[in-house]
């Protein structure tokens, strides 16, 4: 899961957060809808790696405690 996202799938995923979110990003600028999309794809693209993280340890498996989840990202 270390992979990063190719610059065409991060604009593609952009472009949905964007079309998905589009009544509650209306009041912001263009420009900062398009940081706020790309941070919400950052912070899942992260996310999503702690866990695959977590549950190739399985000694961390059973507890999910926030001091494991901050060890893991060390």
């Amino acid at each position: 899961m270390e992979r990063t996202i190719s610059l065409r799938t991060r604009k593609q995923l952009q472009r949905k957060m964007l079309d998905l979110f589009s009544d509650e990003l209306e009041q912001l600028p263009r420009d900062l809808q398009w940081v706020l999309a790309d941070d919400l794809i950052t912070a899942f693209h992260n996310r999503l790696a702690t866990f695959m993280r977590i549950q190739s340890r399985p000694q961390l498996q059973v507890q999910l405690s926030e001091e494991n989840i901050a060890r893991i990202h060390k």
